[in-house]
């Protein structure tokens, strides 16, 4: 008999046995086919029951969690525990007398006053619809006549799985508003391609890769999260890797959830015990964003759970910080003790948002912005997760780059380092600890001061209860038609001077107007990008508002564009006297270049002095935050990846595109990252827009003499090997985690019993002598970032550090090109063994490092005495005497002996 018919005849005797199924005395179909319909109210005997797997563990219901009568969801649910697994119209709930439909074409969700308008629907299938089947894993399938999947509910995720489902890299789970409301809260949890994320209204507050009781057994990629019958991971490599693990007892039946608190949950259940909850995250009881409230003040007593098991979480007492009490109404959290102070609104959140409508959020637009102090030694539970967005400025500074943000609601300042971070877009709890950790930690929340919205207790008291001012009766009408009569004058000018430039451009004459893009109307330029009006720019950005990022080529801002696509604005300088054809050619030239590790151009603008460039937004932001920052350190294997991905950019840069273009800024600043850590290269061909007498920038521009081949301050060529001495220092930086020209204080530690010369001063390290030591003497693993703690082998440092030697040759003939150098990362190329006679200049600058740091050191204990007296002295601060050092270094010894 052949396998086929096999196949059918098992189908058929499984469908005859299964074709009914028994739960508390009632008989259910295991299987439905088209043209059936279902509400609650027709099946309100059996709580809305329609659907029974075969062995009744699960059920497919019209059903009202909470037993509120008002909101009736189609639920998968597990009839034990009477446990909802899966819910399909979250967005929008149904009556009781609202109707699931299943046709040919799918299912259905509408409720009585709609029903040609459904509220919920299967997406558009391949094929007819044979019938509806709930198996016993508890997942929901369409099938065809062929016995065809065409939709199943595992692969549509809301805020549970259980035993047999995955959730795949990039989807997510959201939780429910409340037990009783399936729509959509604010609580995501992510899977990423390093590991698990929850977040809150965009704001990160847990990572798997963080929690202590979670193992990490692989550098793989992540592929999906799973959990089964012994625990809780995360696979890769087609499922035959567990990358993350949480071994838990053995179970028949688990789940994981993203409950409405924003807990991330693992509970198993059995019938003579019930529910035990076997993980959450995060498990400290101030975890959670909203824990206690907007501004509310978490205290994480943990005396008060230490004899509870590792699963439950430690008892939070709330309270307020100082210049805030305890709002009244709805506020659910703090607002400030003063009535005249309001929260503003988040230029980045709509006003209608039920988050925000309270009383104690005012438009800032309308007031005066100001900072109250939350006091010290607190904390913000996103700092952790994410980098600061200035690193040694003062407090003053903090507040102004907040202040002009609006979607800026507070700071957080760290005295000792001059770090600042921001809270943007929501205001959740502020961290407090009874061990006295973060003392020079200190918060800020920005109010609006002197708004026509007030806090609701006081506004009362404010206004004396009056009513209406009738000056105001009178004003209001006469300064409205005022307004409209001047706003239509001022249309009409425009028009006017508007009809006028296109007379002048039909006929040839000059257009005298600055700010005019009109010239850039007579020639055609193929390949062009779009071209931006500057209004259109100012407008985006907010009058520029918000910096992101400055280098040796102008600043970048962040913009909206009126299709709310999110840009990076860069307004170019040092661009020489080209006029504004040639600009636009190189321009053409840019925005034809296209690579998946290349940020894409997405438009210029140039009217009168303005040049601006339009690039797409990287959200990550750049290399330099992510690897020098303060925050989780990059796996091994985001490290490899960002090594990759941008060879490969440089690759196609050097030798795949039409232009060859050789980038000249090679740094992890012009290194961005995108969603799951993709890397995209960024100020690809500026460099063309340099004029000959201007290249010298090169050797001046803040923040890359580290980078700088030696060629570049000896009249040598500048070919594209310069680029590859550039990648093989980023390489090495990826490799320690620390910037190569290392400026440590007295008392690290890191090197001190070295004998290497890099390392025979105190609070020195020059890291690419360090690696050619190490690599002479076959020791890698004392080159590795040690916050990797022993996740990475000495072979995986091996291969980035001899790739990163014979990059950074002193021959541009000996460095390998970015392709070969792509081969040697893939694995499809041998690994070539560093050229000892052309790495030797690094001993050279090795030396000159220790001379040129012990005269600054020796001028430091000089000027002892004044930089007491005045700390604010950028010059006597270790920055600054790094920032001479390497100046130093670069003017003395990068043409030193060849």
């Amino acid at each position: 008999m052949k396998p086929s018919i096999i196949s059918s005849s098992l189908l058929i005797i499984f469908l005859v046995f299964t074709a009914t199924a028994t739960i508390s005395g009632y008989t259910f179909k295991a299987y439905i086919t088209p043209n059936f319909s279902a509400t609650y109210l027709q099946f309100i005997d059996d709580s809305g029951t329609f659907l029974i797997s075969p062995n009744g563990t699960f059920k497919a219901a019209i059903f009202n969690p909470g037993s509120q009568q008002t909101s009736f969801y189609l639920c998968i649910i597990h009839a034990a525990s009477r446990t909802i697994t899966w819910s399909a119209n979250r967005g929008r709930a149904i009556s009781s007398s609202g109707q699931m439909n299943l046709t040919a074409k799918g299912i259905t969700i509408s409720d009585e006053s709609g029903r040609n308008n459904p509220v919920w629907s299967t997406p558009p299938l391949r094929s007819q619809v044979d019938r509806l089947v709930l198996t016993d894993m508890g997942n929901l399938l369409l099938l065809d006549p062929s016995n065809v999947s065409l939709w199943e509910s595992f692969r549509y995720p809301t805020d549970t799985i259980i035993i047999g489902q995955s959730l795949p890299v990039g989807s997510s789970l959201s939780s429910s508003s409340s037990d009783s409301d399936l729509s959509i809260g604010n609580y995501n949890l992510t899977i990423t391609s390093s590991d698990a994320i929850l977040q809150w209204l965009g704001q990160t507050y847990w990572k798997l890769s963080m929690d202590t009781k979670a193992y990490k057994n692989s550098l793989s990629m992540v592929e999906y999260m799973a959990v089964n019958r012994t625990g809780f991971y995360l696979f890769g490599s087609n499922g035959t890797v567990a990358v993350f693990l949480v071994g838990l007892p053995e179970s028949n039946f688990r789940v994981a959830t993203l409950d409405n608190s924003g807990h991330f949950v693992i509970k198993s259940f059995s019938s003579g015990t019930g529910w035990k909850q076997e993980f959450q995250g995060p498990d400290d009881g101030c975890g959670t964003p909203l824990v206690c409230g907007r501004v509310g003040l978490c205290n994480d007593d943990d005396t008060s759970s230490s004899s509870s098991s590792s699963s439950s979480s430690s008892s939070p007492v709330c309270s307020c910080p100082q210049n805030f009490h305890v709002g009244s109404g709805n506020s659910g959290g703090c607002v400030p003790s003063n009535g005249s102070y309001s929260f503003p609104y988040s230029c980045d959140v709509s006003n209608n948002d039920s988050y925000h409508n309270n009383n104690n959020q005012s438009n800032s637009a309308s007031s005066i912005v100001s900072f109250l102090n939350l006091g010290n030694g607190l904390d913000y539970f996103n700092n952790i997760y994410t980098d600061p967005v200035m690193d040694s400025v003062d407090l003053s500074l903090c507040q102004d780059q907040c202040s002009k943000n609006c979607s800026c609601l507070g700071v957080f300042y760290k005295n000792s380092s001059g770090s600042c971070y921001v809270i943007e877009n929501e205001l959740g709890s502020i961290l407090s600890s009874n061990d006295g950790a973060n003392q020079d930690m200190f918060g800020f929340i920005k109010v609006s001061i002197g708004s026509t919205t007030t806090n609701d207790d006081t506004r009362d008291a404010e206004d004396g209860g009056g009513g209406f001012p009738v000056v105001a009766t009178v004003l209001l009408p006469i300064t409205g038609f005022a307004l409209l009569m001047a706003f239509l004058f001022f249309l009409w000018r425009r028009s006017i001077k508007i009809s006028k430039r296109k007379q002048d451009l039909e006929l040839g004459k000059p257009n005298n107007n600055p700010h005019s893009s009109g010239d850039l109307d007579a020639f055609y330029i193929p390949g062009l990008p779009r071209r931006f009006d500057y209004d259109e720019l100012k407008k985006a950005t907010d009058d520029f508002k918000t910096l992101i990022g400055s280098g040796g080529f102008g600043t970048v801002y962040k913009g909206v564009l009126s299709d709310n696509a999110v840009v990076a604005v860069k307004k170019i300088v040092n661009i020489g006297v080209q006029g504004k054809k040639d600009f636009c050619t190189e321009i053409a030239v840019i925005g034809n270049i296209h690579h998946v590790n290349l940020v894409k151009l997405k438009g210029f603008c140039v009217q009168g002095r303005h040049r601006f460039l339009v690039y797409e937004y990287m959200n990550l932001g750049s290399l330099d935050r992510t690897l020098f920052g303060g925050g989780p350190p990059l796996e091994w294997q985001e490290r490899y990846d960002v090594a990759l991905g941008t060879a490969r950019g440089l690759a196609y840069l050097h030798g795949g595109c039409e232009h060859k273009i050789i980038h000249c800024d090679i740094k992890p600043e012009n290194i961005l990252l995108h969603n799951h850590f993709q890397v995209k290269i960024s100020d690809f061909g500026l460099s063309k827009l340099l004029s000959p007498e201007q290249s010298g920038l090169f050797t001046t521009m803040r923040g890359t003499r580290g980078y700088l081949a030696p060629e570049w301050l000896t009249n040598s060529a500048i070919t594209e090997k310069t680029d590859v001495y550039s990648y093989g220092m980023v390489l090495l930086e990826l490799i320690s985690g620390r910037k190569n020209c290392y400026f440590k204080s007295r008392n690290h530690s890191i090197d001190e019993d070295s004998n290497s010369s890099s390392s025979s001063t105190s609070g020195l390290l020059y890291f690419p002598l360090l690696a050619l030591e190490k690599h002479e003497e076959g020791n890698y693993m004392d080159l590795a970032d040690p916050r990797l703690e022993g996740r990475v082998t000495n072979e995986e440092v091996e291969k980035l550090v001899r790739i990163a030697l014979c990059c950074v040759h002193e021959e541009p003939a000996l460095r390998p090109n970015m392709a070969a150098v792509v081969g040697m990362l893939e694995g499809g190329m041998a690994l070539p063994q560093p050229k000892m006679e052309s790495l030797n200049f690094l001993r050279f600058y090795g030396r000159r490092f220790t001379e040129a740091s012990m005269i600054i050191e020796e001028n430091n204990d000089n000027e002892g005495g004044r930089r007491e007296v005045n700390n604010n002295s950028s010059s006597m601060t270790s920055g600054g005497s790094q920032a001479a050092l390497v100046s130093y270094i670069s003017s003395q010894t990068v043409s030193g002996p060849r």
